[in-house]
């Protein structure tokens, strides 16, 4: 094998990826209400929204442990890549690293590389298919971590949350506020920095203005978009967002558009409605 690749369950891998064994899940645990959940891949994402509907618990997450890791990486393949969910949200990108130490304390000099994506669902899917394109295309692998560690760093990844559940549960939206929003149908306009942490960017007064003012701010971040991929994940609202994508490519053009649900872990998170865009 010339390459494997070991994402963690935040990413979604695409259907034609899938059962290929150049591509593999390594899963987070997830805990809703009092059930443990391996989130492999396989889930059912409307069944995993009525569960965290259902909980009255704040849903939580396990990242996966070294050893994990380390089990996908033994497969021997030339190229040996780790993507994960921004290392600021978790622990997985830790866990992945110190599987690649122990990876190479058994295969001293091989070629084996951790992308911490600093961002979370269709940002992973984009890497693996970045990492996927140049590996067919020949590109040294100093090259594919090189062009992708830039990717990492300087992507936009912009998403709308339509129900604050979940960030109620855990203590960082107040009951009060949460109300507040409901009432008011307030919805946040959230993106992710270059560092992988979490920020609210703008707000909007109902899904639909929320939707097109996260468009608006995609596209104005978005220079030489010609060259880019668009990626949209969507938890339990296909339809809005087919409509964000035509509302960003009305404004601009992309070389590519790749629209999938969100796995387990990024549904627990973005809870039902939620749209995250990553270009």
């Amino acid at each position: 094998m010339k390459y494997k690749i070991a994402m963690d369950s935040a990413g979604e891998l695409t259907a034609d990826l899938k059962g290929r064994p150049e591509y593999e899940i390594v899963p987070l645990t997830l805990m809703i209400g009092d059930e443990e959940i391996t989130d492999d891949g396989t889930l059912n994402q409307l069944e995993i929204v009525r569960k965290i509907a259902a909980s009255p618990k704040c849903p939580r997450t396990a990242c996966p442990s070294p050893e994990a890791y380390l089990k996908a990486y033994e497969c021997g393949a030339e190229h040996v890549y780790g993507v994960t969910i921004s290392g600021a949200l978790s622990g997985s990108y830790q866990s992945a690293m110190i599987a690649r130490e122990m990876y190479l304390e058994k295969h001293p000099g091989a070629k084996i590389h951790v992308f911490d994506s600093r961002a979370t669902s269709v940002a992973e899917t984009i890497i693996v298919l970045k990492i996927r394109e140049m590996e067919e295309a020949g590109a040294p692998f100093e090259e594919i971590v090189r062009t992708i560690d830039e990717y990492c760093v300087k992507k936009n990844t912009l998403f709308t949350l339509d129900n604050l559940e979940t960030l109620r549960k855990n203590g960082r939206l107040s009951r009060l506020k949460a109300l507040a929003a409901t009432v008011l149908r307030i919805k946040p306009i959230l993106m992710g920095t270059p560092e992988g942490e979490i920020e609210q960017l703008d707000q909007a007064r109902g899904s639909n203005r929320a939707l097109l003012k996260m468009v608006q701010h995609v596209v104005e971040r978005t220079a030489n978009s010609q060259d880019k991929v668009l990626g949209i994940s969507f938890v339990n609202c296909r339809d809005r967002a087919i409509m964000v994508r035509d509302a960003i490519l009305e404004r601009m053009q992309v070389r590519e558009v790749i629209m999938i649900e969100t796995g387990g872990l990024s549904t627990v998170y973005a809870n039902d409605g939620g749209i995250i865009v990553v270009i």
